[in-house]
């Protein structure tokens, strides 16, 4: 017997798009029959007469033009694998779960489903609003394809589940959104099935209830099931899959183990180029008596703002400076995608070191960087004051860094430390701004 659960070969999905095909009401129907030996008459008066007021009209037919949500989208996913599916939004990803699903037809390839399947894909279709949670669950089971004797079994799990206890005998259009959601996923996640289809699902609701979710899908994981997620986050995507696919505009760009696919991902998508040039609206605070003008990662991965692993993080900042500033301190630091800061530093931090004094022209600073950050995407922030950091001078805020899974010879750390970073943000070298002849 062969081990593939999901075989997808050339598969291609095209849509019409264009104006909306108009349609007519019963009432200009019958108009259109009692009017019709008229209007035939006036178009042969037209036709003998070509100098009349009143030509034919000429029927004008809407045109429509045709979008490949997919193209040529082959893959295989083995009995017991979990495999994300990833990519920018309008990159097919919801369009490959419906046709995996059945919701809708390919127009060219093929699919093969090896085992029983439950999709997740919009949860609640199917519930009644004027029904209540016990019927609904019966009702929603029914539809994804449970027996009243599977419902039963799984009811009261179902409904630990979703945290609807209280409810149960309440109509649903008096729930929250949450409630019906959770409710909606308890029933579908309850199916027991061979594949599971997930779409998105676990980007609603509380974060204890995403917990539930994530723990269902790594039972489902664990007990040799298949399962195929889209997600938006790649935290839950590294969690729970070990592989994973990189859709663009309908197509696959790359395929493989999960870390390899999302840092493609990430570096396409999310980490600037390793030279970044920077604009007065870049500006948090500064230009009037200093502006930053480019940033400049020296030892960027594939020529972008990316670093391997432990690899130190050199930077460049070139600034233009406006009018001489004294008592000047400098200084760097990391902050999460969210904004939090991680850590900051600054190059007097010790006492010891001087304060510079910047005179008008342009300049160079050159720094380096510890790097103890774990694998990620974060925002570097550079700035500068004076005056005992009464005054500040210039705050950027908008480079994307990224740190690589893997070291500059490939190696993979087995594990990490819990926590952001493995030690202390320094200045590893600092060199006093260089003035640009």
């Amino acid at each position: 017997m062969s081990n593939v659960a999901i075989r997808v070969e050339n598969l291609s999905k095209q849509y019409r798009i264009g104006p909306r095909e108009s349609y007519k009401t019963l009432r200009e129907s019958l108009t259109n029959v009692f009017t019709a030996p008229f209007n035939r008459k006036n178009l042969q008066s037209a036709i003998r007469n070509p100098q009349s007021n009143h030509p034919p009209s000429s029927i004008s037919h809407p045109r429509f033009d045709t979008i490949w949500a997919l193209k040529d989208v082959s893959f295989e996913v083995k009995h017991g694998e979990v495999i994300g599916i990833i990519g920018p939004n309008g990159a097919g990803k919801t369009t490959l779960l419906k046709i995996l699903s059945r919701i809708t037809e390919p127009t060219e390839g093929e699919v093969e489903l090896r085992g029983r399947v439950s999709s997740l894909l919009e949860v609640g279709t199917g519930f009644h609003p004027e029904l209540t949670g016990r019927e609904n669950i019966f009702l929603n089971g029914a539809i994804l394809g449970m027996s009243k004797a599977e419902i039963n079994t799984n009811f009261d799990e179902i409904v630990a589940f979703a945290e609807v206890e209280k409810f149960l005998d309440t109509p649903v259009k008096h729930y929250s959104t949450g409630m019906g959601t959770r409710l909606a996923f308890a029933i579908a996640a309850h199916l027991e099935p061979e594949i599971l289809l997930v779409d998105e699902v676990l980007a609603v609701g509380d974060i204890e209830f995403q917990k539930k979710c994530i723990g269902k899908i790594e039972k489902v994981a664990g007990e040799g099931k298949t399962a195929v997620m889209v997600s938006h986050s790649m935290s839950t995507v590294k969690a729970l899959c070990s592989k994973a696919i990189l859709l663009e505009r309908g197509v696959v760009r790359t395929l493989g183990p999960v870390d390899g696919v999302v840092n493609t991902y990430l570096s396409a998508n999310q980490v600037d180029a390793a030279e970044k040039v920077i604009s007065d609206e870049d500006h948090l605070t500064g230009v009037n008596k200093i502006r930053v003008r480019r940033i400049r990662l020296l030892n960027g991965v594939e020529n972008r703002f990316f670093v391997y692993w432990q690899q130190p993080i050199s930077v460049s900042v070139e600034i233009e400076v406006l009018e001489q500033v004294d008592d000047v301190s400098f200084g760097a630091g990391i902050k999460l995608a969210d904004g939090t800061w991680i850590l900051s530093v600054h190059h007097d931090d010790d006492g010891v070191k001087p304060r510079w004094t910047l005179e008008p022209g342009r300049h160079t600073i050159k720094f380096t960087l510890q790097n103890d950050l774990k694998p990620g995407i974060y925002k570097l922030a550079v700035g500068a004051h004076h005056h005992h950091y009464l005054s500040n001078l210039f705050h950027i805020e908008t480079v994307n860094l990224g740190v690589l899974e893997h070291t500059e010879q490939g190696l993979v750390p087995l594990a990490y430390n819990p926590g952001v970073v493995n030690g202390c943000l320094t200045f590893l070298t600092l060199k006093p701004p260089e003035r640009v002849p």
